[in-house]
């Protein structure tokens, strides 16, 4: 299968790499897309001669890896987007590895192309879920998802998805999961980027720190498998091993235990969940012997919540969701903001926010655009000291 990566510098997309390597006579990678991270350009096409379109962010670095790489077409984003790479590139498969909002509109051209897309971005179904579902309903491309929760839950449904009571997530609480509420006022970006479990990059660590991922992740899991809120929990599980399960209506659980290593869940969906697999049944999560875990509480992660708006409500309320985070966030890093801030400017973006239902993508990049304004506007009042929350 011909593969095309977006994202390749990342975690995801080294791992995705990885996989490909192991599996030569399976895939091949045709592309690639980086952003800023250009060193790792002369490694891949080193490696896979079959690269034939690369997208670059710095566009300063164009002209250089043209003259090195001839017989590469190199793109960048002066001029084009990685929708264009997307066109260009002859792939049977896209893996969307990008984080944030830059990966919806290449999730959408992927499966209007009909691709096979191979999902990392959870974003692109936080804010598009309904538009991507639609393609998908008309018959247009095919969609696997990355994430290790949804890889556990597609396994389970797989064997069996008859009488499910409730899906349930896991959960690792992040680096914080040890502090109370008081204890979050002051702590700092290098204290969030301190994951216990998983090694993953900025953004979406200090995301598990707030448990907005598992938030998102609620959000995926009903698009991709069609749930309601209310079927849809969490559970806090400090090994991450794990992954997710699933409770049917006579109580026995099923789920997958394997160690949090996510070329198990790349793997799985570069393969479109046509290779052998394990989950395992059990009658309680105590019978799982040295694994613990421990009772969601709304309270202390109050962003959870916010899947319910976004999955009752649906239109433009995942687009304020994933944009007043991603504003956040970046401020927190740069330690404009404290560790509390990023939910308190979330919660003010999403309850003023004036929904609009089936919105159509151009709404969703008129509403991403304004809550970035008033994202930014509220972090520019708290750096200036006129908020006082």
């Amino acid at each position: 299968m011909k593969i095309l990566l977006l994202g390749a510098s990342g975690s995801i997309g080294t791992q995705t790499i990885d996989v490909i390597n192991k599996n030569p006579q399976d895939f091949t990678l045709v592309g690639f897309s980086v952003g800023y991270r250009t060193r790792c350009i002369g490694s891949i096409i080193k490696k896979h001669h079959s690269v034939t379109h690369v997208f670059l962010r710095d566009y300063t670095k164009l002209s250089y890896y043209k003259k090195r790489y001839p017989n590469v077409t190199f793109i960048a984003e002066r001029d084009n987007s990685i929708s264009d790479l997307i066109k260009m590139c002859n792939s049977e498969m896209v893996v969307n590895a990008l984080v944030g909002f830059s990966g919806l509109l290449p999730s959408i051209t992927a499966l209007k192309l009909n691709k096979k897309l191979a999902l990392a971005n959870k974003e692109s179904l936080v804010v598009g879920g309904e538009l991507i579902n639609n393609l998908l309903a008309s018959g247009h491309g095919e969609l696997y998802p990355i994430d290790s929760e949804h890889s556990a839950l597609w396994k389970c449904l797989k064997v069996d998805d008859k009488n499910v009571k409730k899906m349930m997530l896991t959960a690792s609480g992040g680096a914080f999961r040890k502090l109370s509420r008081d204890e979050l006022e002051n702590v700092t970006a290098s204290d969030a980027l301190k994951h216990p479990t998983w090694q993953m990059g900025a953004k979406i660590t200090i995301d598990c720190a707030t448990m907005i991922n598992k938030c998102f992740e609620i959000i995926e899991a009903g698009y991709l498998y069609n749930y309601p809120y209310k079927k849809i929990g969490v559970t806090l599980h400090d090994e991450s091993y794990l992954h997710s399960y699933l409770i049917y209506e006579d109580g026995l659980m099923r789920g997958e235990l394997s160690k949090p290593d996510m070329r198990n869940p790349i793997k799985f969906a570069l393969y479109e969940g046509k290779i052998p697999f394990k989950t395992q049944t059990f009658k309680s999560l105590d019978s799982l012997k040295n694994l613990h875990f421990h009772e969601f509480n709304k309270e202390r992660y109050p962003l959870v919540d916010l899947a319910g708006i976004v999955l009752t409500k649906k239109g433009t309320y995942g687009a304020a969701l994933n944009r007043s985070n991603e504003v956040a966030v970046h401020a927190f890093l740069k330690g404009e903001i404290s560790f509390l801030d990023i939910e308190r400017i979330v919660f003010k973006c999403m309850s003023e926010h004036k929904n609009i239902t089936h919105p159509t993508l151009e709404q969703i990049l008129k509403v991403d655009n304004d809550i970035n304004l008033k994202a930014t506007n509220i972090v520019n009042q708290i750096k200036g000291g006129k908020i006082k929350w």
